[in-house]
């Protein structure tokens, strides 16, 4: 009889959990109008749609909670020359060349950036790879970092597994990531579960902001 794919997880010790600090941000990852606008290249459909609403409940959660909260948002040379490999190999994100579709590059909408709310401009799937993120979220003394945004098998899963390696525990929001089409979306968000991040319900994640103790903003 074969061994479930459950069984075999647990037997190789994928089952421990991580527990989350009492000191994290959040980070909104590229969730701009690229992805929800169904004439975009990159369009996502209901999976970023369905993911922009739970991320604008989890916004208000972390504001309310007045936790450090971070946007990343990407853009290119034109041409691309500093998008690397990654450019070439995905021609869809062309739309971020500077000055090329701005009613694509804005921000979705409830999920603009507050002033004082930090924005981060990237060119990889990582949100950390060649950027200032880890720098501040250690310099305001941060140990757990909440994350949404799109996609779940692109920028996500590639930012969370960084979030991991550089010392933060990720705790990537269920509801509030999307993907263009389930099985993506659920085959990264086991693998996340398994090895690198704690995959929480926004409930639950709520549940973890309304119970911080207070002066969360100032680092």
């Amino acid at each position: 009889m074969s061994e479930s794919l459950t069984d075999n997880y647990a037997r190789g010790g994928f089952t421990r959990r991580l527990a989350p600090g009492l000191r994290p941000a959040l980070l909104v990852i590229d969730f701009v109008r690229a992805y929800l606008v169904e004439d975009s290249p990159l369009y996502g459909g209901t999976g970023c749609e369905n993911a922009r609403r739970a991320a604008v409940r989890l916004l208000r959660a972390a504001r309310q909670a007045g936790i450090p909260v971070l946007h990343t948002n990407v853009e290119f040379d034109v041409g691309g020359r500093n998008g690397g490999v990654f450019f070439r190999k995905v021609p869809a994100l062309a739309c971020f060349e500077r000055g090329r579709h701005p009613e694509l590059a804005a921000f979705a909408e409830g999920l603009e950036p507050a002033e004082g709310e930090t924005v981060i401009t990237k060119q990889y799937a990582s949100a950390f790879f060649g950027t200032s993120l880890a720098s501040t979220l250690t310099a305001l003394g941060r140990d757990t970092l909440l994350i949404a945004g799109v996609s779940t098998s692109g920028c996500i899963r590639a930012s969370a597994v960084d979030c991991c390696q550089h010392g933060f525990v990720p705790l990537v929001v269920r509801e509030a990531v999307g993907d263009r089409a389930p099985e993506p979306h659920e085959a990264n968000l086991f693998d996340l579960q398994a090895k690198y991040a704690e995959v929480v319900a926004l409930e639950d994640a709520e549940s973890y902001l309304g119970a911080l103790p207070a002066g969360q903003s100032h680092g």
